[in-house]
């Protein structure tokens, strides 16, 4: 069932989330297709279960042929939950990132290149992956749900935080600095 997306002001969406501690239920399946069906009609490259009002450590994410990330590279549909996120380096890269959470807005956020997380999938068993590039942008974004972080408070220059249909046009980017 299509879940409306909690919205940037719900205090709801500021709360770290519990750990899922019972997997293979009907509960547990029924809240991931639920945010399965959420994401897809919202175009959204994942979703994480707080977004949708539900306090548990829950993510999924998955890209491919997206229309609101059209040159992003294919990310393979995952439920992550109880995620642990480790950077493998020191080094970070900006990118355009957006959230069903704040429709409308995108910004230039830091994110670690390199990474490796771990959890567990809706059946228990282990999950290990070692990613780079727009894969591991989009585990963090969704991560950082789960310890009510909203990516505009990662973003370190606002002049690269805006209104879509604003920060890409023509008279926009004719702009010099």
């Amino acid at each position: 069932m299509i879940k409306p997306v909690l919205r940037m002001g719900d205090p709801r969406l500021w709360l770290p989330s519990r750990p899922v501690t019972s997997f293979a239920t009907p509960e547990l399946h029924a809240l991931v297709a639920d945010m399965e069906e959420t994401m897809r009609h919202l175009d959204g490259a994942g979703l994480a279960a707080p977004q949708i009002g539900v306090d548990l450590r829950v993510v999924i994410f998955g890209v491919d042929h997206n229309p609101r990330y059209p040159d992003a590279e294919s990310v393979p549909w995952t439920v992550l939950i109880n995620p642990q996120l480790t950077p493998l380096s020191s080094k970070k890269v900006g990118g355009w990132e957006g959230c069903l959470s704040i429709p409308g807005l995108r910004g230039w956020v830091p994110r670690w290149c390199d990474l490796r997380y771990t959890g567990l999938d809706a059946f228990g068993r282990p999950i290990d992956r070692t990613v780079s590039g727009f894969h591991a942008r989009v585990v963090q974004h969704e991560c950082d749900h789960l310890d009510g972080i909203l990516y505009p408070m990662r973003i370190e220059e606002f002049t690269r935080f805006g209104f879509v249909d604003t920060l890409f046009t023509k008279e926009a980017n004719d702009v010099v600095d």
